[in-house]
């Protein structure tokens, strides 16, 4: 049987998606060898506060980013779901839809990688999906930097080529080098709230969205 093309699972708020976030997703795809990436924009994330543009529009804005990209699907599961998005949820939802055999990489930047143990039920994030950690010169996910029990899963888990990933459908730990890009949606949002038009961080289209339906401003009656 034909090795089945792994699907990449990328999550977070997307508020706004940026091209930072465009750009790990495709290094992931090219990097890793992924048939395509899933962008899973977040509900109730329950690691931060809450977003500051409603679900509706968040969608919207990373349908506009990934339009023209047939690698990229928009998944809106957890943003249409009231209640918390765990990422194991997410996960285990994704290999009911996709069967058992199918393999999955979740996509962590090397920061969100830091903290998985503090996540809910993190080590059975390993028995859903394989983990692919972007990093940027001189980053690392080195077993020195992580708390002892993640630095132990990292060491057993750790594989140098991508090439495992086709292999199984879940378990192991990939590192994919990604453009070092300065673009956080923190700083596209502060300028926005100062009337500043903070172009070539993001789509036009996505900033025209924002725009059209006044996102981020701190005027009275913005969002």
């Amino acid at each position: 049987m034909a090795a089945q093309s792994v699907i990449g699972v990328f999550g977070g708020t997307f508020d706004p998606v940026h091209f930072g976030h465009l750009r790990l997703g495709v290094e992931a795809i090219d990097n890793l060898g992924l048939g395509e990436v899933r962008i899973v924009p977040a509900g109730v994330p329950p690691h931060r506060a809450a977003p500051f543009a409603p679900a509706a529009d968040r969608l919207r804005m990373a349908a506009l980013a990934i339009a023209g990209e047939p690698r990229f699907v928009l998944d809106d599961a957890e943003a249409m779901s009231t209640g918390p998005s765990f990422t194991v949820d997410t996960l285990t939802r994704l290999r009911g839809e996709l069967g058992p055999a199918r393999p999955l990489c979740l996509l962590l930047g090397s920061d969100a990688f830091a903290g998985l143990a503090t996540w809910s039920r993190w080590r059975q994030l390993f028995e859903l999906a394989h983990i692919g950690i972007a990093t940027r010169a001189g980053q690392g996910a080195g077993q020195g930097a992580l708390a002892a029990p993640l630095a132990a899963e990292f060491a057993a888990r750790h594989r140098e080529s991508a090439s495992c990933l086709e292999g199984a459908p879940a378990g192991s730990i990939v590192r994919f080098s990604m453009s070092a890009l300065d673009i956080s949606a923190s700083a596209i949002r502060d300028l926005l709230a100062q009337g500043r038009r903070p172009r070539y961080l993001l789509p036009d289209a996505v900033l025209d969205y924002i725009g059209s339906n006044r996102l981020y401003s701190r005027e009275p009656d913005g969002r």
